[in-house]
């Protein structure tokens, strides 16, 4: 637990023995980069605190990007007492004695923003037992958090915080960043134009990631040449792609890879599948979803991706990595490149949409064995026309249920081979048509 900071040194101050992220961590919220639409001129928090009005907030966004800084400076500037908890390290007991400070200091007529960190890790109970001090004012909560609070937060809390986005630092940000960093060490970093980019990239997007890699780089000796990108890379460890397998960014990547290939992007998914790759992901999730796609967004239009899907699967299982990802690319490529139709995905729902209201209809007596002497009493199979021996192989009979009106489920769709398919099924129809008029004299 942690009480108000004491005021930060100079931005610029050559000589600290603190951490670079901790010398030029911001002293006012002006300093927080890339988080304008929350701290610029017109920003959420600005007017806010313009208002006086500091409600209780959940910071949702990724690593590196301000949270806990942005909490600290709005203590600052709310007049409020900083009281900082980890939902890793506290408990119960912790909360409980955190409340009650609270309580008393209310008293004073002094309030307290309690920022916990990674506060979806609190378990549900522990969440509840923020709802009475939240909703009486004791403690302006401050929680933050790298997990969708939807699905990470209870309901009661969520209704009681107003969820604020971080963004990840864009190129921009970072530059700014390494700016204050070379201007706090008194000497540019070693690195050439190009390795400048590459340093920005391994940060993804994580500015106190990028300030320790910076801190790394100020340790080489001052005659030290110019990196290139080849030694940058070298010299520094990469970070590791922001990837869960089993949260909120699995679900995202696996999306976006869904929605290229239906959106006729083959570059965009092959992207997005090599991205799941650097992540971690088990390829045979990956090529799972691909035969899905294969049968709900290609479907007959081209009967041969559903093919295609499968044996990129039986080649992963034969060669398994990394020989093995290469098939799966090139099912990537072939789905994306693949006419798209939802006919069949769209009819089978409708069809068992039809099913469940339609309940027990029995099939026409007409399209119904009859092996036992009874039920040929019954008239099972009376009357059915056998398809071979009619003119182009069609009977063009009634196979629905007699309470039942025909349905038209499947409407193939004018691309790929469901092109023919519709031609087939329109010629059918007159057909069935021209029967059904000799059938009634007309």
């Amino acid at each position: 637990m942690s009480r108000k900071p004491a005021p930060a040194a100079s931005l610029f101050q050559p000589g600290q023995t603190a951490p670079l992220a901790d010398r030029l961590r911001p002293r006012a919220l002006g300093e927080v980069v890339g988080q304008d639409h929350l701290v610029g001129l017109a920003g959420s928090l600005t007017r806010m605190l313009a208002r006086g009005s500091l409600a209780s907030l959940i910071l949702w966004g990724p690593p590196g990007v301000g949270k806990t800084t942005i909490a600290r400076l709005l203590a600052e500037r709310a007049g409020l007492e900083f009281v900082q908890l980890s939902a890793v390290f506290s408990g119960v007991a912790d909360l409980k004695k955190t409340f009650e400070q609270a309580a008393l200091l209310r008293q004073t007529g002094q309030g307290t923003l309690l920022f916990v960190d990674e506060i979806h890790r609190f378990n549900r109970a522990q969440q509840d037992g923020f709802l009475p001090v939240v909703e009486n004012g004791t403690i302006t909560l401050v929680g933050a958090t790298t997990e969708n609070p939807s699905f990470a937060l209870n309901g009661a809390l969520l209704s009681r915080c107003q969820v604020l986005v971080l963004r990840r630092l864009d190129d921009r940000a970072l530059d700014l960043l390494l700016e204050r960093a070379e201007a706090d060490l008194g000497q540019p970093l070693p690195l050439q134009p190009e390795a400048r980019a590459v340093l920005r990239a391994m940060a993804d997007g994580d500015g106190r990631y990028l300030l320790n890699m910076a801190e790394q780089l100020a340790a080489l000796p001052p005659d030290h040449p110019p990196l290139d990108p080849s030694a940058l890379s070298g010299l520094l460890a990469k970070r590791a792609a922001l990837y869960d397998k089993d949260r909120e960014e699995h679900y995202n990547l696996i999306s976006a890879l869904h929605k290229s290939l239906r959106g006729s992007d083959p570059d965009a998914a092959l992207y997005w599948y090599s991205r799941m790759l650097a992540g971690g992901e088990d390829p045979r999730y990956i090529i799972r979803r691909l035969t899905r796609f294969a049968v709900e967004d290609i479907g007959l239009a081209d009967p041969n991706a559903l093919t295609q899907a499968l044996a990129a699967w039986e080649a992963y299982e034969r060669l398994g990595s990394p020989e093995g990802d290469l098939a799966i690319a090139q099912a990537v490529l072939y789905l994306g490149t693949a006419p798209k139709s939802n006919a069949a995905y769209a009819a089978f729902g409708e069809a068992q949409r039809a099913a469940r209201a339609t309940g027990s209809l029995v099939p026409p007596a007409h399209i119904l064995n009859a092996p036992t002497a009874l039920m040929k009493q019954l008239g099972y199979g009376s009357g059915y026309a056998y398809d071979h021996d009619a003119p182009d192989a069609f009977s063009g009979q009634n196979y629905f249920p007699g309470e039942m009106p025909r349905g038209n489920f499947y409407r193939p769709a004018e691309r790929g081979f469901e092109r023919e398919i519709g031609k087939r099924l329109d010629y059918w129809a007159k057909l069935r048509a021209a029967r059904a008029a000799k059938e009634s004299g007309t």
